[in-house]
């Protein structure tokens, strides 16, 4: 009894250790007497016992490889240490078991066609061709790998390492292209710093011409005004002497004044007329017979006078 015990729990242990669960993103190789036999996907399996095995367990999920740096060789003779890393996923889980011995060791060795690649450049173009070096990578690769069950998705070049000399020499051309660049950059400011001086004083140059322009226009029109208003005070002060003169005459109509008041009046202003600097008077034809005709009056009344005088001494006698 205690020996059927035993069996039935074998049993159950057995039966139970051949039921197989395969996760998500992996895929399980089975063999049976030792040759191929299926590929388990996601789910639950079950297994023949001591017929059945699990050679191999897969995942399929994108892996990575780093590869340690390889010597390479450039079309001008620079050598240079590259190291690369491959991004791949296994399509084919039988392919990958059965294919090749190593994966990763065969895709290392794959990796030497970086040598003929490298080999086409020279070393500007080998330091700036990044994207083309890791599209031309991928490509040998996936195809040297498709046999395999793997599928090559990307190849990046990590770092890209010169000779010693060779990185002092591109530091030293870095550095000077710096100063050259440092030198561009300042004699541009120090031309635009000008430049902006020079459109400051052309500015301030015209701003004050424009200023002294207007300034002048501004007191030629204040002199035209003040001409102006001048000459109409002179023509106004004009225009009521004028009104004045005629005012008078007309009163002097009005009045009956006789031809010895014109004449009064034309002495009183020929009186004023003389009382000027003017060197030279042109006096009027009337004038000048009224003079003679003062002459003649003050020669009557003198020869009167003389007269009463002879009276007195023959009186006096």
């Amino acid at each position: 009894m205690p020996f059927l015990f035993i069996v039935i729990i074998l049993l159950i242990f057995i039966a139970v250790s051949c039921i197989k669960v395969v996760p998500q993103a992996q895929s399980y190789i089975v063999e049976r007497l030792g040759a191929y036999q299926e590929t388990w996907n996601v789910g639950m399996h079950f297994k023949i016992p001591f017929v059945d095995r699990i050679a191999k367990k897969i995942s399929l999920k994108e892996q990575v490889a780093d590869f340690p740096p390889q010597p390479v060789i450039t079309k001008d003779n620079v050598t240079m240490q590259i190291d690369t890393i491959v991004f791949y996923q296994i399509t084919d889980p039988k392919l990958y078991t059965y294919g090749v011995t190593n994966p990763l060791t065969a895709i290392a060795n794959l990796t030497a066609t970086l040598r003929n690649i490298i080999g086409d450049l020279e070393l500007d173009q080998t330091l700036t061709s990044r994207e083309t070096i890791n599209t031309k990578m991928r490509a040998a690769l996936d195809v040297a790998t498709d046999p395999w069950g793997i599928k090559v998705n990307r190849v990046e070049l990590k770092n890209i390492i010169p000779p010693e000399a060779i990185r002092n020499a591109m530091e030293k051309q870095m550095k000077a292209e710096r100063e050259r660049r440092e030198a561009i950059l300042r004699a541009e400011g120090e031309k635009k710093s000008t430049v902006l001086v020079a459109e400051g004083e052309k500015e301030s140059t015209i701003l004050k011409a424009e200023a002294e322009k207007q300034a002048a226009i501004l007191q030629a029109e204040a002199e035209k005004e003040k001409m102006i208003k001048e000459a109409e005070g002179e023509a106004e002060a004009i225009l009521k002497v004028q009104q004045a003169n005629a005012d008078g005459i007309r009163f002097l109509k009005e009045a009956g004044a006789d031809q010895s008041v014109l004449t009064l009046k034309s002495l009183e202003a020929f009186e004023k007329a003389a009382d000027g600097q003017a060197t030279k008077i042109i006096i009027p034809s009337e004038l000048q017979g009224m003079a003679g005709l003062a002459k003649s009056f003050a020669e009557v009344v003198k020869a009167d006078d003389t007269k009463k005088v002879v009276k007195v001494d023959d009186t006096k006698k």
